[in-house]
């Protein structure tokens, strides 16, 4: 009873929002204080593309948590989870565009186009888009129960995307270990899921 009157405390969700800024603030201050390597914005861009997808691996970690642990109180936050997750992809993207490509829409477009891990990266967020703005209650009502599922099923095919983004990326420096633990982590998320969904069709 503790542990799941702790998960309903009211200053829960008010916590995991200062959680989640967090990162974004401690990125900031190291820019401010030049604490971000020999190529801040580059640091800068990254850094915030780890914790979207940091984000996305919580955001999916929540139901089996819920299911194992037996708190079912747990899903009141994968919400909030979910959408600092796409808050960290869009300023990713707009880090990206912004530092790299100084806004220049054109190029932006050009180098989408170009550059394969970029092109899997902003597909990305594309489809988290939708994911975010139909995350609210009147959306769920306005699309019904049944098609608001189908469409955020597509959390599933992204997080993919996303990982190839992120391994493609990380390739070029032959730096293989932090998606191999990303990679990890998803593989145990989906295929979790997978299971259930195979345990549920047998029954």
């Amino acid at each position: 009873m503790a542990r799941r009157s702790l998960w309903l405390h009211p200053a829960a969700k008010p916590l995991l929002f200062l959680l989640c800024l967090a990162p974004l603030a401690w990125l900031i201050a190291a820019a401010a204080t030049d604490r971000l390597g020999a190529n801040p914005a580059e640091a800068l861009i990254r850094g915030l593309g780890d914790w979207s997808l940091r984000g996305l691996c919580l955001t999916l970690a929540v139901t089996p948590l819920r299911v194992l642990s037996g708190q079912p109180a747990l899903a009141r936050f994968r919400r909030m989870l979910g959408l600092f997750s796409f808050f960290y992809a869009s300023l990713h993207l707009l880090a990206y565009g912004w530092l790299d490509m100084g806004l220049e829409l054109g190029d932006i477009g050009r180098d989408i186009l170009k550059r394969p891990f970029i092109l899997m990266g902003f597909v990305a967020w594309l489809l988290l888009l939708p994911l975010a703005l139909t995350s609210f209650n009147r959306a769920i009502k306005a699309l019904g129960a049944a098609r608001w599922q189908r469409l955020h099923r597509a959390v599933y095919v992204l997080s993919l995307i996303a990982l190839a983004h992120f391994i493609w990326m990380r390739a070029g420096k032959n730096n293989f270990a932090e998606p191999a633990l990303y990679g990890a982590i998803l593989g145990l998320l989906l295929g979790w899921r997978l299971w259930r969904a195979w345990e549920r069709r047998k029954a």
